[in-house]
């Protein structure tokens, strides 16, 4: 154990039923079980980096570079070869990445961990960003356990929703700085709702998708 070590991890590794061996797996467990402080620290550490100048949101194969698949992945210059910082530095947020995977140089020792690449904060950041359902309980308890659409209690079959849609995000908002664009991924966008109202709200996003497409393509009777 390092004479200094975060006062909050080892509090929380103490509680375990199982002591974690090692102070990283401490941290990394920490983290897993905060989620939601892992996003905020994560999209606040990429809002301190800034999108790197030239960068734009593209989909694989636009450009060559990016690593997006789809709209539904979070964007993420510092993942692109292009834009990259190399060893020491996070491929998620862009800022350096100290001893045991921190985000801060608690210990002052003035050099970044050329062994890593990402923050152990923004690996659970990331998996929550990829995979919001596997964190319904930690968002319930977050709404108190009552359906934000329906305003009743959330039952067991209750599903994580984004507010605004990633389709729309992509269609409408791709063009907003990188760093503001991680909430839409984030807590700030996330709400549990019950199957229910989700499939309602699902169904009036796809009939107003639908609808703008009828509107965007051009009448037959134009080209007649």
């Amino acid at each position: 154990m390092p004479g200094i070590f975060p006062g909050a991890v080892l509090a929380h590794a103490l509680s375990r039923p199982f002591i974690p061996p090692t102070p990283r797996r401490a941290i990394e467990g920490y983290w897993r079980a905060h989620p939601l402080r892992a996003d905020r620290l994560a999209r606040a550490l990429a809002l301190r980096s800034g999108a790197p100048e030239g960068w734009t949101w593209r989909l694989d194969g636009a450009g060559g570079t990016a690593r997006s698949l789809s709209f539904r992945t979070p964007p993420a210059p510092f993942r692109e070869q292009l834009f990259s910082r190399g060893p020491g530095h996070c491929c998620i947020c862009g800022q350096p990445v100290f001893r045991l995977g921190w985000h801060r140089d608690l210990w002052g020792e003035g050099k970044v961990n050329r062994n890593a690449t990402w923050h152990a904060a923004c690996v659970a950041a990331w998996r929550f960003w990829c995979d919001p359902s596997d964190h319904v309980q930690v968002l319930k308890r977050r709404q108190g356990r009552r359906c934000l659409e329906e305003g009743k209690r959330l039952l067991k079959s209750a599903e994580v929703d984004h507010r605004v849609p990633l389709f729309s995000v992509w269609r409408d908002r791709r063009d907003e700085p990188w760093p503001s664009l991680l909430a839409f991924w984030g807590a700030p966008n996330l709400q549990v709702v019950n199957r229910e109202a989700h499939v309602a709200k699902c169904a009036r996003e796809a009939g107003a998708r639908s609808g703008r497409r009828e509107i965007v393509s051009p009448s037959p009777l134009a080209e007649v």
